[in-house]
C-alpha cells in the first residue's frame, strides 16, 4: 500500500530515498522473523521503482542482486525462499524490454554483473541453496530470452556437468533450468557445451540422451537449419545401425537405437514452432524428405504431421496479431515476415496434400486425426486455384469410387471392425467436408450435388453420415454461411425428401444439419419448422444419448426462431403432411406449443411419449412466455395422461408432472393437486421401471415446494403411508446434517450436491434427473429454475493444522500444506470395552456397551421375537451360499438403516405373517447371529461369543431364553 501511491509522478520522486531508507534498517542476517518481510517490501518497492524509472531501477541490479544473494547463505529455509523470490521479482519486472531488443554496451555491462553474481551461486558456498539458486537461474533465462546467449553458456555449462553426475540429487530442478536455458538460447547455444555423444562418443565424455525429452519440450522459435545439421545424420545413423542388425531378433541395443530415433523425430515440431529460418531451411530437398518419412515410417508420422502443422499454426498466430509494435511478443518474426512465410508455405501445399491425402487413405480411423488436422492446416494456405483443382479431382475419385461400390453392393458396408480402414468413398466424402470450409462461391455447386446424391443413399450409413456433416462444416466459414443463406431453399427441399431414407447411425447428424441451417431461415420459409418438427419430437426417444441431446438443443432452437419472428407468417399449404387449403397462422411461441403438442394425438404409445418428452422440454425453457391459460390447458392434459396404462407414456408423463412442480408458479399447480396426486399414487405400487423411486422423488418435490399439510391432504388415505415416510426421512436427513454441522464435520448431502453439479450437461437434465435427496436446501428448485437472486455465497473458513508440539511457521512455504478449507476434527482413539458382571460378580460376556450388568426379560416377547427371527433370515450377517454350497459370512460394519428411504407399505403384514410363524416354535440355527442387535466390542461376523451364551460360573439353564428371543441351545460341557 506504501508503494501504491508512490507511482504517481508528483510522489515519485520520494521513491528513491524511501527505498534507501528501507535498505539502511536491514534486519539482522538470520533473524527468520523480520528478515523475509523485510525483503518482501524490498521487492516489491523496486517494482514500483521499475515502473517510474526503468533505466535507473536496471541500473541497480547488480548492487541488488549483491545485497539479495547474501541471504542465500542463510540455514533457515524461510530466508532463502524470501532471498530467492525477491531475485526472481527482480529479474520478471526490472529489465526492460529494450535491453532485450536493442541493448547498448553499457546495458550489456550490467547483464555481464547480473551474471557473474549468478556464477557465485552455484559454488560450493552456496550448496545448501542450489533449490532456490535454480529457480533464480530459471527466472534469468525466461527473462533475458534470446540475450541469454552468450552471457549464461557458462551457468549452462555447470549445470549440465551437475546434471550428469549420478549422484546429484536435483536432477529434475536441473532438467527444468536446462530446458528453459533450451527454449531461451535455442538448442544450437545449449549443444555446444553439451553434447549429446550419441553417434559418435568420444572418450571420457558422456553420453547425454536425457537432454532428448528436453529438447523435445522446450524447443521453440529457433533455426530449423540445425535440426538438418545435427538431428537428421542422427537419426540415420540410429537407423542405419537398427538396418544392419537385419530380421533377427531385436536385442536391447537395437531397441535403444529404435527409442533415439524417435526420440529425434519428436524434437522437429519443436523446430518448426515458427522457425526463424523457415525459407532458408524448408526447401524441396527437406520437404521431400518430410514426405518419404510420411509414406514410408508409419511410427513417425505424428511427429511429421505435427511438424507440418505448427508451421503453419505458428506463422497465423503471429499473423493475426493486433499489436504491431509487440516484438517481444512476435518472437523476433514481424507479422509481414510471417505472412510471407505462410504464402512460401502455400508453394509446397499442393504437393503435401497429395500426399497427405494418400496417407490419409492408409491410416486406421483410430490414427487419423492429426493427418486430418495437417490437411486442414495446408488447406488454410493453398491458393485458391490450386484448391479448385484438388477438390475437382477429388470429386471425380469420388464419383468413381460410388458407382464401383453400386456395381460391387456386397462390398459397400462399411467397416465391422475398428481395425479395418474404411472404403475408399467414405475416405474421399472425408476430405470433401475438410476442403468444403474453404471452397470459392463456384465450387459450392458440385458441393451440394454430391451431398444430395449420398444423403439418399441408405445402404452406407457410415457415408450418409458424412454427407450430413457438409451443412455443419459449412456454417464455420463466412463463405459458406454465404452459401447456407443463398440455397435454404434448395438444402430445405433436399433434408425434406431424404427423410424417409435416413439411416439409424446418421439421425444425430441429420438433427445436426437441422441445427446447422436455422439461423440461416428467414421468415419466409418458416413452414419448414413445422415440416421437420416431428421427426425432431421422435428424435427425444432415439437410443443414442448424443442423437436425444441434439434432438432437445433444436427443439430450443426451433423454439427461439419461432419466439424472434413472432408476427410473420406460416404458411401451412405448403408442410408436405397438411393439406394445401391449410390457413397460414402467424408464429409465436404459443404456435409451437401447438405444434408440438399435435403429437398428443399420435396413433401409437411411442409418438405419444416423445410429444410429451419434448413438450417437457419446450416448457422448461420457455415457460415464462406462455400464458397462464396454456400452462394450465397443458398440466391439465398431462393429468388425464397419467391415467394411461401404457408404461412409456405414463413415464414421460412423470417427466413433465416433475418439471411442471419444480418450475410452474404454485397458485397454478395446487388446483391440480386434488387429481394429479391420487393419478401419481397408482404408479407408487409399480417397481417395474423405477416408477415406485420416480413417484415418491416428485412427491418429495411436492412437499418442498408446496408443504407437507397440503400433499398429505391431497393424497388418498391408504397411500399416506409413503408421505408420513418421506416427512420421516426428511426430519431424520436435518437432524444429521444439524449434528454433524455441531460435530464440525461436512455433511454428505453438501458435498453429494457439489459432486453432482458436474453430473448434468443442462439446467433441464439436473431438474429432470436429479433426486430431492441431494439437494441441501429447501430453495433448491428456485436454483434449477434459475429465477431466485443470487443470494451471498457463504465463505468458507480457513483452518490451520498445527502440531501440539512445534508452532506452524506461516513464512513457510510448506506451511500452504497445513492450511486447510475444512475444520479438523481429531480422530477418536478407540476405547475399551469395560468388562461386565452380574450381581454375583460372574462376569458378562455378548451384551452390548450400554446394557445393564443383568439381561431382563422386557416382556415384549412378541415385538423382540419376531425381529430377531427377521434378522435372522434376512439380516445382514446371515451366511449366504456361495461357490459349491459353502456358507460365506459377511464382515462388514453394520451400519444404521435410518438411511433406508424405500418404505414397504406391506411391512406391517409381513411382520404379523412371520409373528405367526415364530408363534408356531420354528427354530434355526442363527449361532449367536441375526439377534436383531450389534455385540459389544467385537464384529459381527463368524466367531464372535453368542449372546444367549451363559456367564463364566453360571449354572446351566433350562427352558426358553430370557427377553423372547428365539434360540437355539449349543450343546457343551456344564
Amino acid at each position: 500500500m506504501i508503494f501504491e501511491g508512490l507511482a504517481d509522478d508528483l510522489a515519485s520522486s520520494k521513491l528513491p530515498r524511501v527505498l534507501e531508507i528501507i535498505s539502511e534498517l536491514r534486519p539482522a542476517p538470520n533473524d527468520t522473523q523480520l528478515l523475509p518481510p523485510w525483503i518482501a517490501i524490498l521487492s516489491r518497492g523496486y517494482d514500483v521503482s521499475a515502473q517510474v524509472e526503468p533505466e535507473d531501477t536496471f541500473q541497480k541490479l547488480p548492487e541488488l542482486f549483491t545485497m539479495v544473494s547474501q541471504f542465500l547463505e542463510s540455514p533457515a529455509h524461510n530466508i532463502r525462499i524470501s532471498a530467492s523470490e525477491c531475485l526472481v521479482s527482480f529479474l520478471a519486472n526490472c529489465i526492460p524490454a529494450q535491453v532485450i531488443l536493442e541493448p547498448s554496451i553499457y546495458d550489456e555491462k550490467i547483464l555481464e554483473k547480473l551474471v557473474k553474481v549468478v556464477e557465485g551461486l552455484l559454488s560450493v558456498k552456496y550448496q545448501g541453496a542450489w533449490m532456490e539458486t535454480f529457480n533464480v537461474l530459471g527466472a534469468m533465462y525466461d527473462s533475458l530470452r534470446w540475450r541469454a546467449f552468450p552471457f549464461l553458456v557458462d551457468v549452462t555449462k555447470s549445470i549440465g556437468d551437475m546434471r550428469s553426475n549420478e549422484s546429484f540429487a536435483g536432477k529434475k530442478e536441473a532438467d527444468e533450468v536446462l530446458g528453459k536455458a533450451i527454449r531461451a538460447m535455442g538448442p544450437e547455444a545449449v549443444l555446444d557445451v553439451l553434447p549429446l555423444n550419441l553417434a559418435r562418443p568420444k572418450k571420457g565424455q558422456p553420453g547425454r540422451a536425457w537432454m532428448l525429452p528436453l529438447l523435445r519440450d522446450y524447443t521453440a522459435n529457433t533455426n530449423l537449419g540445425h535440426f538438418r545439421t545435427e538431428f537428421v545424420p542422427l537419426s540415420e545413423v540410429m537407423f542405419q545401425r537398427v538396418l544392419d542388425h537385419g530380421t533377427n531378433d531385436k536385442t536391447m541395443e537395437v531397441k535403444i537405437y529404435e527409442t533415439v530415433v524417435h526420440q529425434v523425430w519428436s524434437i522437429l515440431p519443436g523446430y518448426c514452432d515458427l522457425p526463424l529460418d523457415l525459407q532458408e531451411s524448408f526447401d524441396q530437398g527437406f520437404a521431400e524428405l518430410l514426405a518419404n518419412l510420411l509414406y514410408q515410417q508409419v511410427d513417425l508420422r505424428l511427429d511429421v504431421c505435427r511438424a507440418l502443422k505448427a508451421l503453419v499454426d505458428s506463422n497465423q498466430a503471429i499473423a493475426s496479431i493486433e499489436e504491431d509494435d509487440d516484438l517481444l511478443l512476435q518472437s523476433r518474426v514481424t507479422k509481414e515476415q510471417a505472412q510471407k512465410n505462410l504464402d512460401y508455405l502455400g508453394t509446397f501445399a499442393g504437393n503435401f496434400l497429395a500426399v497427405l491425402f494418400n496417407v490419409y487413405g492408409q491410416t486406421l480411423p483410430h490414427s487419423r486425426g492429426m493427418i486430418l488436422q495437417t490437411i486442414n492446416a495446408y488447406l488454410s494456405v493453398t491458393p485458391a486455384k490450386e484448391l479448385t483443382e484438388t477438390f475437382d479431382r477429388v470429386c471425380k475419385m469420388l464419383e468413381s469410387s460410388l458407382q464401383d461400390a453400386a456395381a460391387q453392393p456386397e462390398k459397400t458396408d462399411g467397416p465391422k471392425g475398428g481395425e479395418k480402414l474404411p472404403s475408399t468413398a467414405q475416405t474421399l466424402m472425408d476430405l470433401v467436408i475438410t476442403l468444403s470450409a474453404y471452397l470459392p462461391r463456384e465450387s459450392f455447386a458440385t458441393l451440394f450435388e454430391i451431398a444430395s446424391l449420398i444423403v439418399v443413399k441408405n445402404d452406407d450409413a457410415q457415408l450418409q453420415k458424412k454427407a450430413y456433416k457438409i451443412i455443419p462444416r459449412l456454417a464455420e466459414s463466412p463463405a459458406g454461411e454465404a452459401a447456407l443463406r443463398e440455397r435454404h431453399d434448395e438444402l430445405q427441399n433436399l433434408l425434406l425428401s431424404s427423410a424417409e431414407t435416413v439411416s439409424a447411425p446418421a439421425r444425430r447428424e441429420r438433427l445436426a444439419a437441422i441445427a446447422a441451417l436455422i439461423p440461416f431461415l428467414p421468415d419466409t420459409s418458416l413452414h419448414f419448422i413445422p415440416s421437420i418438427l416431428s421427426e425432431v419430437v421422435i428424435g427425444c426417444k432415439e437410443q443414442n444419448e448424443r442423437a436425444r441431446t441434439t434432438a432437445f438443443d433444436l427443439l430450443v432452437l426451433l423454439g427461439q426462431k419461432m419466439s424472434a419472428a413472432d408476427g410473420a407468417v406460416i404458411d401451412n399449404s405448403k408442410v408436405p403432411h397438411m393439406p394445401k387449403d391449410a390457413p397460414s397462422v402467424a408464429a409465436s411461441i404459443e404456435e409451437y406449443f401447438t405444434m408440438v403438442s399435435a403429437g398428443l394425438a399420435g396413433s401409437t404409445p411411442h409418438m405419444i411419449s416423445a410429444s410429451i418428452t419434448a413438450i417437457s422440454r419446450v416448457l422448461y425453457e420457455f415457460q415464462g412466455s406462455l400464458s397462464p391459460q396454456t400452462l394450465s390447458d397443458l398440466v391439465q392434459t398431462m393429468d388425464l395422461f397419467l391415467t394411461s396404462n401404457n408404461r412409456e407414456i405414463v413415464k414421460s408423463v412423470l417427466g413433465f408432472v416433475k418439471v411442471s412442480v419444480i418450475s410452474l408458479p404454485t397458485e397454478l399447480m395446487q388446483p391440480r393437486l386434488a387429481s394429479m396426486i391420487p393419478n401419481l399414487m397408482v404408479w407408487s405400487h409399480e417397481h417395474k421401471g423405477h416408477f415406485r423411486a420416480k413417484v415418491k422423488h416428485i412427491l418429495e418435490r411436492m412437499v418442498r415446494r408446496f408443504g407437507y399439510d397440503v400433499v398429505h391432504k391431497n393424497c388418498p388415505e391408504e397411500d399416506r403411508k409413503l408421505i408420513t415416510n418421506i416427512r420421516k426421512t426428511k426430519e431424520r436427513s436435518k437432524k444429521r446434517k444439524e449434528a454433524a454441522k455441531e460435530a464440525g464435520e461436512e455433511d454428505d448431502d453438501d458435498e453429494g450436491q457439489k459432486r453432482q453439479g458436474g453430473r448434468f450437461e443442462s439446467e433441464y437434465d439436473q431438474a429432470l434427473y436429479s433426486s430431492s435427496e441431494s439437494d441441501g436446501s429447501d430453495d433448491s428448485d428456485q436454483e434449477i429454475i434459475g429465477k431466485s437472486k443470487r443470494g451471498k455465497r457463504k465463505e468458507g473458513n480457513t483452518y490451520i493444522v498445527e502440531d501440539e508440539d512445534e508452532p506452524l511457521d506461516l513464512l513457510d512455504r510448506r506451511a500452504l500444506g497445513n492450511i486447510s478449507t475444512t475444520k479438523p476434527v481429531k480422530l477418536r482413539k478407540p476405547t475399551k470395552t469395560k468388562a461386565k458382571v452380574d450381581m454375583d460378580g460372574r462376569l458378562v460376556l455378548g451384551q452390548q456397551a450400554d446394557d445393564g450388568a443383568m439381561d431382563l426379560d422386557t416382556g415384549n416377547g412378541e415385538e423382540s421375537g419376531v425381529g430377531a427371527y427377521v434378522a435372522a433370515l434376512k439380516g445382514k450377517d446371515v451366511p449366504k451360499k456361495g461357490l459349491r454350497g459353502k456358507l460365506k459370512w459377511s464382515n462388514k460394519r453394520s451400519q444404521d438403516d435410518d438411511d433406508d428411504e424405500d418404505m414397504d407399505v406391506d411391512e406391517a403384514g409381513a411382520a404379523a405373517a412371520l409373528a405367526a410363524k415364530a408363534g408356531r416354535g420354528n427354530r434355526f440355527n442363527a449361532r449367536g447371529r441375526g439377534t436383531g442387535r450389534p455385540r459389544a466390542g467385537g464384529r459381527s461376523g463368524r466367531g464372535g461369543i453368542a449372546s444367549g451364551r451363559r456367564a463364566l460360573g453360571e449354572d446351566k439353564r433350562r427352558g426358553p431364553p430370557s427377553g423372547g428371543r428365539v434360540k437355539k441351545f449349543r450343546k457343551g460341557r456344564n
